[in-house]
């Protein structure tokens, strides 16, 4: 409801009574006595006695006057209005009630005027000015006639109330300790406190389904009663039951807890004014987001409440744009990290590539060498076995068919020593350039291995900074309450370090351990 403008309103009207009480006790008394003298010895019928309280009230009280009174109980019928009006002290206890009436033929006027001036029905428990005259019925008794409320003065009051309870919480430390709460990082699990059928929140649920049906967000739907006196109550259980109720289906607290109602008339909103209400809204261990009303509708719980919407819907609507904004956080995470891994990767293959390169080159240079050695060896032999030729030649005839087979037989074993000599080469050679192969691809395979994102869907997690802008390896780099980032195969959790054990020697962790 709007806050009531205490300097709209106006001064309170109390009429002076015709004559100083002093005045009217030493008349009554005096008229008591005179009575008393006449009619000491006389009989009274029950009838006649209180028709003559009735003529001394009439003669008494035969003015109006501004009376200051709560309405205890208000009931109708036939176009008359009954009221049962009381006065308490400071402790909440009746010193003075009585009844009153208002008449129907000025009921309407006086209700309407109400209305207009305050936004709000004349219900219980408000305190009122009203313009009354006494009357005195030999059969119903004392009571008031009603002439005139004025509004002005139930504004004022409403004014006060409000102002003093928003002081009230504020000494107590209440009136900020829930908006203390951090917003919730990830909001998955959320509490509606509603009334049951409402408009508002059928357009919460509205949006509210389509989300849920997505599976980023779940939310739990409990009724209660936003109007009446026993408004304030009902909402308090449902709040508490429904907390409980929670944590005992998932032991843990909700993410969120949401209440919502549509705008009404400025009174059905004034029931949500109730300190005990607003206090349990601030003590909750979880942020409470309020939409009730419309823009220019505010109850305490917006002052109490972590933060204030103006309708149910623009509840739903920052949910989602911050379930929105999360998505959008972890997919710029997400590429980051795989833009990482991929530099990481890239520049793996090219040391691979330049390491195999070396290795092909110096295989092909020794091969080079061997080659030009077995054609030398091969050159070197021709010219040997031409010069002993040549020289078996220049023998004499006798030997030329010894010196001949002599010459063809050097010559085979020289031929077979070069080919085995050249198959060793050739041997050798292949042999290197194999293991070189074999090398390359375990240095490849290495490299392969040690990808982040196979080496987390083993099962292992990698550790980052607040920021993710450097990798945690060692418990040196860790300190208590430091906000860290848990990166998984799927995923990345945030949490946060409560102790540190250093081991005065490096863990190793074998194949059998992990």
């Amino acid at each position: 409801m709007r806050k009531p403008n205490l300097s709209n309103t106006k001064q309170i009207k109390v009429l002076a009574p015709a004559k100083d009480l002093a005045t009217l006790e030493a008349e009554l008394a005096e008229q008591e006595n005179s009575v008393e003298n006449n009619l000491e010895d006389t009989v009274l019928r029950l009838s006649d006695y209180l028709s003559a309280v009735d003529m001394v009230i009439k003669q008494t009280f035969n003015h109006r006057v501004w009376v200051k009174a709560e309405i205890r109980n208000l009931s109708s019928k036939g176009g008359h209005y009954y009221f049962e009006l009381a006065e308490k002290d400071d402790d909440g206890k009746v010193i003075a009630s009585c009844r009153g009436n208002l008449w129907r033929f000025k009921a309407a006027r006086v209700l309407a005027k109400f209305e207009r001036a305050t936004g709000m029905p004349l219900d219980r428990d408000l305190t009122v000015l009203l313009k009354v005259s006494a009357g005195f019925h030999a059969q119903y008794g004392f009571s008031l006639t009603i002439e005139d409320i004025d509004p002005s003065y139930t504004l004022g009051d409403l004014a006060r109330q409000y102002a003093e309870m928003v002081d009230r919480l504020a000494g107590e430390g209440l009136l900020n300790l829930n908006q203390q709460l951090p917003t919730p990082f990830d909001i998955e699990q959320v509490l509606v406190i509603a009334p049951e059928k409402a408009a508002g929140l059928g357009d919460f649920q509205a949006d509210a389904n389509r989300l849920a049906s997505t599976g980023a967000c779940h939310f739990h739907y409990h009724n209660a009663t936003f109007q009446g006196n026993h408004a304030p109550a009902e909402i308090r259980q449902a709040i508490i039951s429904a907390q409980q109720q929670f944590e005992n289906t998932y032991q843990r607290l909700p993410d969120l807890l949401v209440i919502i109602r549509g705008g009404g008339a400025v009174g059905d909103l004034a029931y949500l004014n109730d300190y005990e209400l607003a206090a349990l809204v601030a003590e909750q261990p979880v942020p409470v987001w309020v939409g009730i009303g419309h823009e220019r509708d505010k109850v305490i719980l917006d002052e109490v409440a972590h933060t204030s919407f103006d309708t149910p819907s623009k509840v739903i609507a920052a949910i989602m744009a911050h379930l929105a904004q999360l998505v959008t956080q972890t997919l710029q995470y997400q590429m980051q990290i795989k833009q990482a891994a991929q530099r990481q990767l890239n520049t793996a293959e090219q040391q691979t590539a330049r390491q195999l390169s070396q290795i092909q080159s110096q295989t092909i240079g020794q091969l080079t060498a061997l080659q030009k050695d077995s054609a030398y060896a091969w050159r070197s032999i021709q010219q040997s076995a031409h010069r002993q030729v040549k020289q078996a030649a220049r023998q004499a005839s006798e030997l030329h068919i010894q010196t001949q087979a002599s010459a063809y037989q050097q010559l085979s074993l020289a031929s077979t020593y070069s080919k085995n000599h050249q198959k060793i080469i050739m041997q050798s050679a292949q042999q290197q350039l194999i293991q070189a192969q074999r090398d390359s691809a375990h240095l490849r395979d290495i490299v392969l291995l040690h990808r982040p994102s196979r080496v987390l869907k083993q099962g292992y997690s990698m550790l980052t900074d607040e920021q993710d802008q450097r990798i945690l390896t060692s418990s040196n780099q860790l300190y208590p309450e430091q906000t860290i980032h848990i990166v998984l195969k799927d995923g990345k959790a945030k949490a946060q370090i409560i102790d540190i054990k250093m081991d005065k020697k490096p863990t190793e962790f074998t194949e059998a351990s992990t």
